[in-house]
């Protein structure tokens, strides 16, 4: 007997937790012998919408359907799995699993270890670095009766999935992108306080100012809105006044693009290296993606990257910046979600300078045999990653966790109220 299995995310997002609520429903989509599904798809901040229409799209449309119907008739679940923050997380089934990816620090919230150990029986993260940190965070908490405190940890089993690869059989030319200049790197990430973008580009246009080099920058900041882009463009025209005889230039790519449109970027002939500068990654996707397409990357030595930047006998396969483990900034410390107390990395900027330069002299059109035996060095990686993170092996993976010992026992599951989630649906479909 199949187990009914309610998947709670943002499914249709353009959000990171978006793309991991799509790789954690295919992966259960591989065993639909041993589950039904059905879907309550989420909003994720302000992101957009994916609007294509193709057959996955279709079938969580009809499944959405099935699942208001089958909840309307007091149907309840033996399993859910809820991809979002941890401090989300419900008792919704008999068996809850919960899927987060927002690890960026060196400590979580206590309230994730509470709904951790008291909502979900088991834990799904993305990589080794938010498995650690989740597993390792200490918290004190007070006895309400005695006032004693105590050390407060994670009990619930955790565990990690990593993404796995693509391929595609065509990929569009982007012949509408043509670039001036004869070098150019790629920064893909939000305008936000995490990705370290305004240092980002700084640090690009100290270093090159004098130099026919480019940086090319797909970003948004909450909306790929009009006004929006008109914010960020503002923004980095603000700056770049600073250098009005600067020959670097910059290049801003804003607005929805389609998952094969993403991944012809990294494979832009005039394209050269990925330029990653974070704080901290909870796995670091844009990174991931860019580095088994076969591109050089320069980016932060530390967090969610370090899964796939390194190998497993311990070599580098990227230009590591240093950095050093501070507190986290205040404005963006965020109730029960990022903590005061929490620290994240800050990537120095001589380091950050000397190898975007180290790239750069390496891969220089000029530089003909060191540029082949770099490019040589990171097509063969690629392969690799290719190898170690098939769709096949990672959706496996998931399932056999997802699954676990108690997750395909049957029992009587626990009442779901949904009745909040049908209004706010019918709200929606009325704006």
């Amino acid at each position: 007997m199949r187990k009914k299995v309610l998947f709670k995310g943002p499914l249709l997002t353009r959000s990171g937790y978006g793309e991991q609520s799509r790789f954690a429903l295919r992966s259960l989509r591989t065993r639909e012998d041993l589950y039904d599904i059905y879907i309550q798809p989420l909003r994720w901040g302000t992101t957009s919408w994916i609007y294509e229409i193709n057959e996955e799209r279709e079938w969580i449309d009809n499944t959405i359907e099935k699942t208001i119907a089958y909840i309307q008739q007091g149907g309840q679940f033996d399993m859910s799995l809820q991809v979002t923050i941890p401090n989300e997380w419900e008792k919704l089934a008999t068996v809850n699993v919960g899927y987060t990816a927002g690890i960026e620090t060196t400590k979580v919230a206590p309230g994730w270890l509470q709904k951790g150990n008291e909502n979900v029986n088991r834990i799904i993260t993305i990589s080794k670095h938010s498995q650690a940190v989740y597993k390792n965070t200490v918290a004190i908490a007070e006895d309400t009766q005695t006032g004693a405190k105590f050390e407060y940890k994670l009990n619930t089993s955790i565990e990690y999935v990593s993404y796995p690869t693509k391929n595609f059989e065509k990929l569009p030319k982007l012949d509408n992108l043509q670039f001036e200049t004869s070098f150019n790197f790629l920064s893909i990430a939000q305008f936000g306080p995490r990705k370290n973008l305004p240092s980002t580009v700084k640090w690009f246009v100290e270093e090159f100012h004098e130099e026919n080099v480019g940086l090319i920058l797909k970003t948004n900041i909450a909306k790929n809105s009009v006004m929006d882009r008109e914010t960020i463009v503002a923004d980095l025209e603000k700056f770049m006044s600073e250098f009005p005889n600067r020959k670097c230039k910059l290049y801003l790519i804003h607005g929805d693009m389609t998952d094969e449109e993403i991944h012809a970027l990294y494979k832009h002939p005039q394209i050269d290296a990925f330029l990653a500068l974070p704080h901290g990654e909870g796995f670091g996707l844009p990174i991931f993606e860019a580095a088994y397409s076969g591109m050089p990357v320069v980016a932060t030595g530390w967090s969610g990257q370090l899964d796939f930047l390194v190998d497993e006998q311990g070599t580098e396969h990227f230009y590591n910046v240093a950095f050093d483990l501070q507190p986290v900034q205040e404005h963006i410390v965020w109730e029960n979600v990022i903590i005061k107390e929490s620290m994240w990395a800050y990537p120095r900027e001589q380091s950050a300078k000397t190898q975007m330069r180290l790239c750069y002299k390496t891969l220089r059109k000029d530089n003909v045999e060191a540029r082949m035996d770099r490019l040589n060095e990171a097509k063969a990686y690629a392969e690799q990653l290719h190898e170690k993170f098939t769709q096949e092996g990672q959706y496996k993976k998931f399932v056999d966790i997802f699954s676990g010992e108690d997750g395909l026992s049957l029992g009587a599951s626990e009442e779901f109220e949904i009745q909040d989630w049908l209004n706010e649906l019918e709200a929606t479909e009325t704006e």
